[in-house]
């Protein structure tokens, strides 16, 4: 009975935490990226926070490791409270990923408190597409491939799938057969992203397209700015591709359009997009 009871107090001890600002990042944003976490917004005040707490930490230790339960102070944690939007507590956000999936605000029933937390669970396809991904990791490329469609045959829009198997085409130069499973995904950053650097593939050898550059052709400039951009140098490729939008040539909105893929990459935190973003906006008009 005693070893029970210490197991028992084992896992609550891993499954229930109290988080604060300081570790809110690592507790909860990356600790998400392995398992979902759940975070509860609560006070010692709150009578409803007594109700629904021990409810979610016996689910969290009846779970056995598939979630876990972050547990927030909002009187010591305001800042915390104030940046997740929390206006009443309880409220409980789900993190998975490293992003909000779901939340809710309230003393909810257990038997609602259990189908929230299935609806942030990885589904049978969420854990077959990370299998995918483990074995194109470890090099198992055609066992990855065989896992990413099958579940893009039951899930045509599954993102994790598409965007693996995504990449496995590019990396056979099949492009369009790569924007094709992109094209039935949801516009997230994640996929943007990964459809600016399909739509950049296929660039020619940097050498020569420099030399037909240098001949002032604006096709032969926008191809040489698209291999500058698949060769990393992303400030030149802006460059060129500013200034052929500024001048107004034959190729000024695939210029732009290329400009915008290259923003998708860099992301909208790097100086480069703030930068060419405003160059890009004068150009235009």
């Amino acid at each position: 009975m005693g070893l029970a009871n210490g197991m028992a107090r084992f896992a609550a001890m891993n499954a229930v935490k109290d988080v604060a600002t300081a570790d809110f990042a690592t507790e909860v944003i990356e600790r998400s990226r392995q398992v979902p976490v759940l975070v509860d917004f609560w006070a010692e005040w709150c009578g409803p926070c007594k109700v629904l707490g021990p409810t979610l930490e016996r689910l969290a230790v009846e779970a056995g490791g598939s979630w876990e339960l972050a547990k927030v102070d909002v009187d010591q944690n305001q800042q915390l409270a104030g940046q997740f939007g929390v206006q009443g507590i309880p409220t409980v956000v789900a993190f998975r990923d490293g992003q909000v999936a779901n939340r809710f605000t309230g003393a909810l029933a257990e038997a609602q408190v259990r189908q929230f937390i299935d609806s942030v669970l990885p589904s049978e396809m969420d854990l077959r597409a990370d299998h995918g991904l483990a074995l194109l990791e470890s090099g198992d490329e055609a066992g990855a491939e065989a896992a990413f469609r099958s579940v893009l045959e039951r899930e045509p829009a599954h993102e994790a799938a598409g965007i693996g198997m995504a990449g496995i085409l590019l990396d056979r130069g099949d492009r369009d057969g790569a924007l094709a499973i992109l094209g039935r995904l949801a516009p997230t950053e994640a996929v943007r992203q990964m459809a600016a650097i399909a739509r950049l593939a296929g660039a020619g050898d940097l050498s020569d397209l420099e030399s037909a550059a240098r001949g002032g052709a604006p096709e032969a400039q926008l191809e040489y700015a698209v291999a500058l951009a698949a060769a990393g140098d992303f400030e030149t490729a802006l460059d060129t591709l500013v200034t052929l939008v500024a001048d107004k040539t034959g190729v000024s909105d695939q210029a732009r359009l290329t400009a915008l893929d290259l923003f998708e990459i860099l992301g909208p935190e790097d100086p480069l997009t703030a930068m060419f973003r405003r160059r890009l906006a004068n150009a235009l008009f």
